[in-house]
């Protein structure tokens, strides 16, 4: 198979220089059949142009305004490639290959029937030769033969956005994979004739792999693993570029009653994302970016270089987290964005916790449903030994699937318990903490923000104790152990 594709490819090379044959993608090797033609052979689809338009390119999570009206015009789209050392996780940075110097790469949004002049400009400082293949266009690569450009030098080429939708782009300069895989991708809008139905707010967000070398979390620059690409092991999956990059403070903003638009892109290369926006319905979900609309929709799949419009009304304040709802992902590997609610509640709509009490099982031996025997024989406080065994066991079945194993948490998201001066410096020893959560307030652990989200845990006062116990003596932190009669003094 390998000898054969070599044997092809030199034979394209002959025509085309060799320099172009090492970078040019499979994809460029087909042609599109499809056309359009009236009685005298012309292309017959497109409207003539009236004047001609800049558009504004935005960055995620922001999207650019529509236009408002509906005569086709000639777009002109700058965009440059920038390669840049940029973070993808705290301590953890990476060499970007970037569509306008982020990932995702600007949001472009055009109209049905535009005539679009794409100006694709590769910086002289750049290593690598890029093109840019769109999803929206109907032509040979996507315009990916078009822009075959190398360092220091600008292609152009124009297409007429002929069908409505939310479509992907992307580098598909080979080795394909590895371009996406850097950062190269982006979504182009084309609205239909009279323009989408009205939103209080839009929204950019763009979902991608990175295959490092390093492992989730190890620090310094990390180089590309193609290895791990090919067989579809990310080390992250995020949104917008890196870990937390759309959470905390950086949070997606709305007000209850706002009518809320996503546009969401999956750049892959190879995962499937499963989308979820916890404690949202979507009213309208266009199915893979297209006009096909489905109605009351929880998660919806987006393929690698497919996308999606969601849609829905916020009713209740407070924080929702946007995820992969292939949900070690998003916890463990950084598919996680958040969009913060502001407004009055609505109790018909939404209660929160009406009670909290004990539950006694029907039968559970040795052990009084509610009135304890009066000869009770209160058990001896635990060495600091057992606390401390204790408690590992049950850090490791309640908490470390946020505050992870190794007490580090989430950047962005979940705060964490290692050498945690929040936690360490607590006069109840975090047992509120355990005892009531803590209900969206903005906490400052090691001097980093976070909007400290905790539900409270449904736990006995031996086994609060026995977690602060583990906790406050593990990853760096030191204290005297916690004992059941402290936690029962705050109950």
């Amino acid at each position: 198979m390998k000898i054969v594709r070599l044997k092809t490819e030199i034979t394209r090379a002959s025509l085309t220089g060799w320099l172009l044959f090492l970078f040019l993608p499979a994809s460029m090797f087909f042609s599109s059949c499809v056309s359009h033609k009236n009685t005298h052979g012309a292309t017959s689809d497109a409207q003539a142009v009236t004047g001609e338009y800049t558009p504004a390119l935005t960055f995620a999570p922001d999207v650019p305004q529509a236009r408002n009206n509906t005569t086709p015009k000639k777009v002109i789209v700058e965009i440059e490639v920038i390669e840049k050392v940029m973070k993808l996780a705290d301590g953890v940075d990476y060499t970007f290959w970037t569509f306008g110097g982020k990932v995702p790469g600007p949001f472009i949004r055009v109209q049905e029937g535009d005539e679009v002049e794409l100006h694709l400009n590769n910086n002289a400082n750049n290593k690598m030769p890029h093109n840019i293949d769109l999803h929206a266009v109907n032509g040979p690569g996507g315009g990916a033969e078009a822009t075959m450009t190398v360092p220091g030098h600008s292609s152009v080429f124009t297409f007429r956005a002929l069908n409505p939708g939310l479509f992907v782009y992307h580098c598909a300069t080979a080795p394909v994979g590895m371009h996406i895989a850097n950062g190269m991708y982006g979504l182009i809008l084309v609205t239909p004739k009279g323009g989408l139905p009205y939103a209080d707010k839009e929204f950019y967000i763009m979902q991608g792999e990175f295959y490092t070398k390093g492992k989730n979390g190890e620090p310094g620059l990390q180089p590309f693993d193609m290895d791990k690409a090919i067989k579809e092991q990310p080390e992250y999956v995020v949104f917008n570029g890196a870990v937390g990059s759309t959470t905390g403070s950086n949070a997606l903003q709305a007000k209850v009653g706002d009518r809320v638009r996503l546009y969401v892109g999956n750049a892959g290369p190879n995962l499937t994302s499963s989308f979820h926006v916890i404690g949202q319905i979507f009213d309208k979900v266009y199915a893979e970016g297209g006009s096909e609309v489905n109605q009351n929709v929880a998660t919806t799949l987006i393929p690698a270089g497919g996308a999606a419009i969601v849609e829905f009304t916020c009713k209740e304040p407070g924080t929702y987290n946007i995820v992969d709802h292939s949900i070690f992902r998003a916890f463990n590997q950084g598919a996680l964005a958040q969009l913060l609610v502001t407004g009055p509640e609505d109790k018909n709509i939404y209660s929160g916790k009406l009670a909290d009490q004990f539950y006694y099982p029907p039968i559970q031996q040795g052990i009084a449903k509610k009135d304890k025997p009066a000869n009770e024989v209160i058990a001896a406080e635990p060495s600091f030994a057992e606390r401390f065994k204790d408690g590992h066991t049950l850090f490791e079945s309640n908490c470390s699937g946020c505050h992870q194993t190794t007490g580090q948490g989430l950047p962005g998201s979940f705060p964490p318990l290692a050498k945690s001066d929040f936690l360490m410096s607590r006069p109840d020893k975090g047992v509120g903490v355990l005892l009531h959560g803590i209900n969206n307030q903005p906490i400052t652990v090691n001097g980093k923000h976070f909007q400290g989200v905790m539900p409270q845990l449904q736990l006995t006062d031996d086994q609060i104790a026995s977690i602060l116990t583990y906790v406050r003596n593990s990853w760096g932190n030191k204290s005297a152990a916690v004992k059941a009669a402290d936690v029962k003094k705050l109950r």
